[in-house]
């Protein structure tokens, strides 16, 4: 018998693997209704529409300054800098969109592409490393556990997704463990590990003086976030990943979200608030000796919904995975 909670997670969770379009996330955070599938479809066919998807999606373009860029397609938001010392990108989309990819950076900038960071192993924000790597030469910078991830079979349980190991040349060439540190394009890079926060892979990568941060998955702007308890990740990990972000952040800054629109400190502070006190709700519920099904009944998101519950997380789910990480 298919539970509620079963339920939940096929009805809401559709189209591309795990549903991490930038384009279906901007509509729903402005509210737009997602449609809804009778019944799921198999793991192979919802890559399948992702990437689908990745070879047909325009690649919307932002200016942040004059040699940072934000770039939204299909996955995970994408940040590029150009420069002379070449062209860097994070995140890499699907391996569908990486024609569109090469032809939108070579409209930025004449410099050739030079390095990929990857925030973290999902494949929404990995697809396409190895058609950068191959066909643009692009040399793949992430966190060690990311690498460990991408080059092993994977799973992602909530949503019932396995991954069989990445080819060698969507690997990264070059790892650390918990900072790493580029002068490039004359600006300052600092990669930072957050450890169990949206999985146990993710970093965020600070532009300096260009006073740009990437968060990755540690920040979904707008809406309730996933959090990959299988791969490693928690909410208190989730809370201290937004903590460390805003530390280095100002008023001025643009922070770029994994997904939704581009954020900035206010943005994060109200999205790291909202999950504090969530949690401290759920954890003070499960502390009693309340099960899953009882702390969802009591509704510990319900002062949070009229926000937070416009993406594809919807309340119940995020509550089971909030209980589940504590």
């Amino acid at each position: 018998m298919q539970t509620r909670r079963s339920f939940l997670k096929q009805a809401t969770w559709l189209g591309a693997g795990m549903a991490f379009g930038a384009r279906m996330f901007a509509q729903s955070a402005q509210g737009q209704n997602a449609q809804v599938a009778p019944a799921p479809a198999p793991v192979p066919d919802r890559v399948q529409q992702f990437r689908t998807a990745g070879a047909t999606t325009p690649i919307q373009v932002t200016k942040l300054r004059d040699t940072l860029f934000l770039l939204q397609g299909v996955g995970g938001n994408m940040v590029a800098q150009t420069g002379p010392d070449g062209k860097l990108l994070i995140d890499s989309s699907a391996a569908t969109a990486a024609a569109r990819l090469r032809d939108t950076l070579r409209q930025l900038a004449p410099h050739p592409m030079k390095l990929l960071i990857n925030t973290h192993w999902h494949y929404d924000h990995t697809d396409g490393n190895a058609a950068l790597h191959d066909d643009s030469g692009a040399f793949i910078i992430a966190q060690e556990n990311t690498r460990k991830r991408l080059s092993t079979p994977q799973e992602i349980a909530f949503f019932h997704l396995k991954f069989q190991p990445s080819p060698n040349s969507a690997l990264p060439q070059q790892t650390f463990i918990d900072k790493e540190i580029l002068y490039y394009n004359n600006d300052e890079l600092d990669l930072v590990y957050m450890p169990t926060a949206h999985t146990d892979t993710d970093i965020y990568i600070h532009f300096v003086n260009g006073n740009v941060i990437h968060c990755g998955d540690i920040f979904f702007n707008g809406f309730y976030p996933f959090i990959d308890a299988s791969t490693g990740g928690t909410i208190n990990g989730m809370i201290r990943g937004a903590d460390a972000c805003l530390a280095v952040a100002d008023d001025k800054t643009k922070i770029v979200p994994g997904h939704g629109p581009l954020g900035d400190k206010d943005a994060l502070q109200k999205y790291r608030d909202m999950m504090a006190m969530i949690a401290t709700k759920v954890e003070k519920l499960k502390g009693s000796g309340q099960s899953l099904d009882q702390v969802i009944a009591a509704k510990p998101t319900a002062d949070f919904d009229a926000v937070w519950a416009k993406g594809p997380m919807k309340p119940d789910q995020f509550v089971e995975l909030v209980y589940s990480t504590l």
